[in-house]
This record gives C-alpha cells, sequence and structure tokens, in this order.
C-alpha cells in the first residue's frame, strides 16, 4: 500500500517545488497533482476543459511559451492522455468527494509558479538539500507547493473521516496572472457552495500563527498596452515621425498622476516597457504592461478607468493610437465573520498553533475573491485563511521558502473547518 499523503508532506512538498511552470502551463504539476488524487481515488475528476470553460480564462500566454511548456511536460514524463486533454492551455483540476446528505464546501489552493530564478545560494535550504527548482527561469517563490500539498493532504484526510456531504477542491492554475479564478468560479463545480475556504501560507506571519480570515483584499486589474506611431529618420526627418516612445514617456508620468479618490485608496503602476529599435529612429511601436488596484472594486475600476485614459490621451497627443487591453481582473471579496469564527474556534484547538488572530488585512490582491464572491451571491460563506510561516526572505523572491512545520498545520486547520461546518457549524 503507497504511504498516505500526511506522511510524506515534506516529500510532497519538495517533489512539487521542483518543477514549477507558469500559470495556465502547468501541465506536469496538474499530471502530478491527477496522480495523487487518483491513487486516492475520489467520487468525480474534472481536467482542464472539463473542469471550467475556456473562454473563460484571462491572462492567456502567448501560444509559443504553452508549446514550449508543454514539450517541456512531455519530456519530464507527464501522462500523455492528459496532455492532450490538456492541450493549449487548460491546465489545472477539481476534485470531488460526494459522502450524502450534508453541505458543499469548497476548498481552493493555487498550482502556479513565478518567473523568478531561484537562488543557489548555499544558505538557501531548496538549493541547500537539492530540491531547487529544476528550471532556471520558474520557481515556486509564493508558497503555492505548499498550498497544493495543503489541498491533496485535506482531501485524504476528508475522505477518510465521518465527514457527510460534498467536498469541492479547486486545484486553480494561473493565481499569479489573476487568470484562473475567474473560470473556476463560473463553472459547474461552484454553483451552489455552502462554504468556501481559501488559504496561504506565511504572508509575513510566523509559524505557529493563524490568520481566520483575511479583510480588505485590493480589487485589482492587469493591462497590456501596445502605442503605435510612424518611424521615421531621427536625424534626416524626425518632424515626419509619430514617436510612440514620446507618447510613452507622457503617458507614464500622466499615469502616475492618478488623482486620489475620497472614497478611500487605489494603486497604479507602470511594471514594464520595451520598444524601438535604434537610435537614429523614431520609435514606430512601444508595449507596457501597467496595473491597477483599488480598496474596492468600485474603486479599482475608477483607477483603471484613469489608467485606460491616460494612455489613450498620451497617445493622441502624440499622433499615435494607444491598444489597451485588460487582461485579467479580480474583485475585492471580505472573509466572512461567522466562517472566519469557526476557523478560529479550530485553530485555537491546534497542536501546534500558538497565535490565532481572527482577522487582518490582506494588502495585496487575490483571484479567489471571484470564487468567494460567487459563493456570498449565492447565500454560502466564505473566508480565506493564513497559515503562518517562517520564510526567510518575501514571497516573491529568489531565496523564498516556507518553515516545514506548516505543513501538518494547514492540513489540520483545513480539515478541521471543512468537518465542523459539516457537523453544523456555524
Amino acid at each position: 500500500m503507497a504511504e498516505s499523503i500526511r506522511e510524506r508532506l515534506p516529500e510532497l512538498r519538495r517533489d512539487l517545488h521542483r518543477y514549477p511552470e507558469p500559470g495556465w502551463c502547468e501541465f506536469y504539476t496538474t499530471s502530478r497533482l491527477v496522480e495523487e488524487i487518483e491513487r486516492l481515488g475520489v467520487d468525480e475528476l474534472a481536467v482542464g476543459p472539463d473542469a471550467y470553460d475556456p473562454a473563460d480564462r484571462m491572462a492567456l500566454p502567448p501560444d509559443r511559451r504553452v508549446a514550449e511548456w508543454y514539450d517541456r511536460a512531455r519530456d519530464r514524463g507527464a501522462d500523455p492522455d492528459l496532455l492532450e486533454q490538456m492541450a493549449g492551455g487548460n491546465t489545472g483540476a477539481v476534485a470531488v468527494l460526494d459522502r450524502g446528505d450534508g453541505p458543499t464546501v469548497g476548498l481552493r489552493v493555487d498550482i502556479d509558479g513565478l518567473f523568478i530564478e531561484e537562488s543557489t545560494d548555499g544558505d538557501h535550504r531548496p538549493a541547500a538539500e537539492g530540491f531547487r527548482s529544476e528550471t532556471e527561469e520558474t520557481m515556486h517563490a509564493c508558497g503555492h507547493d505548499a498550498h497544493m500539498t495543503w489541498g491533496l493532504a485535506t482531501l485524504e484526510a476528508v475522505k477518510e473521516s465521518d465527514f457527510a456531504g460534498r467536498l469541492v477542491v479547486f486545484f486553480q492554475p494561473a493565481e499569479e496572472v489573476s487568470g484562473g479564478g475567474h473560470p473556476m468560479a463560473e463553472s459547474e463545480y461552484a454553483a451552489d457552495l455552502d462554504y468556501f475556504f481559501a488559504a496561504h501560507v506565511g504572508l509575513d506571519h510566523p509559524t505557529g500563527e493563524v490568520v481566520a480570515g483575511i479583510e480588505r483584499p485590493l480589487a485589482m486589474c492587469h493591462l497590456d498596452v501596445d502605442i503605435r506611431g510612424t518611424s521615421a529618420h531621427a536625424g534626416k526627418a524626425p518632424e515626419a515621425g509619430d514617436n510612440a516612445i514620446q507618447a510613452l514617456g507622457t503617458a507614464i508620468e500622466n499615469v502616475y498622476g492618478v488623482p486620489r479618490h475620497s472614497d478611500g485608496m487605489t494603486r497604479v503602476n507602470v511594471g514594464r516597457v520595451e520598444g524601438g529599435t535604434a537610435s537614429n529612429i523614431v520609435a514606430e511601436e512601444v508595449n507596457a504592461v501597467a496595473e491597477a488596484r483599488g480598496e474596492t472594486t468600485a474603486l479599482m475600476e475608477y483607477a483603471k478607468s484613469e489608467v485606460v485614459t491616460r494612455f489613450e490621451t498620451a497617445a493622441e497627443m502624440h499622433g499615435c493610437t494607444a491598444d489597451v487591453d485588460v487582461v485579467s481582473e479580480s474583485p475585492r471579496a471580505d472573509s466572512d465573520p461567522e466562517l472566519a469564527a469557526v476557523v478560529e474556534h479550530v485553530a485555537r484547538d491546534t497542536a501546534g498553533v500558538d497565535t490565532v488572530r481572527s482577522a487582518a488585512d490582506f494588502g495585496a490582491s487575490e483571484d479567489a475573491t471571484f470564487l468567494m464572491e460567487r459563493v456570498q451571491e449565492t447565500g454560502g460563506l466564505a473566508t480565506y485563511l493564513i497559515v503562518g510561516t517562517d520564510h526567510p526572505t518575501s514571497h516573491h523572491t529568489p531565496t523564498f521558502d516556507v518553515d516545514e512545520r506548516s505543513l501538518p498545520l494547514g492540513v489540520a486547520v483545513l480539515t478541521d473547518s471543512v468537518l465542523a461546518v459539516a457537523e453544523g457549524e456555524p
């Protein structure tokens, strides 16, 4: 008999850590998850396009990137039938336990990695102990390897319990680009959830601390901008050109001038720009990526509208055009205090947890809010909890790591919270 998932939490997390894949390219990761889920045995398993409508996906990568990671997964030994099913970047899975009468409970964990090259420093434990990322350009620098481990182990623990009801575990792709939460939330599997849990490791909370429910996640959107002008010889006839770089410079200055709003906090940023060809050519085309965030969904919409307007008007001022594409976005959704109270009660009784906080500001953005919002709009309760971990450096850095003592803590809190709502709490 295969060793149970809960008996090999560090081993499983390290295995997942070795091969991080970017959003909508999690081919090998999904195959690995399905392998564990099928070994465990569930009542329903949907992979890729069976788990959601591919047309609902956001922030899709270029076809060449999808093809590259597809080939890598095939070469690494991913199940060929699953690969065929996931063709085109339809990654991720939903696993269902159906245990008769009782509530329907959802749990979401994210599965993608980041475009960060992991440290080779001898003080970095994954490098020192031989489980550093085996790709050079990607890394699990936000703890999604731990999240997947929690999801699998919680599924196993609930299956072996006296749970009565329906448990739906979403292994969601493309969280880092806010691309996967929306299709999961629009799927049939998110319909009629009575309770919903999402979880994150760390976020500057130490090992032994649990936050029962986040508050004030920022609504956000990602924008791709393409400014087109007219090329010309920069020395002989600069007046014949419409300078896309000059338009972009004006736009960036204006974007950072978006006024504050009396209803609350907003954020804007232009994070990457590229374009032009040579010093003696008036630039014909430039590209930029930007984002807008808000304390509420309405404030995000305000900031987004202002950013779009500033790109478009700056382009027009310089005789150019601007094509602004909203590639992904996510709303604000706060944890329900009633469900967070269940997590708080469970965490206080969990061995190894020494500090429990009822709530904490999230301060960043998360596309699990799509799922939270759908559950709340249909009368269910949702919470996004944090299980602390001692991480030597911040999330999204080359030396990020998790304290593996947090692995069993997360499994215990999630499992017992699922069982508590199945037994009638709150």
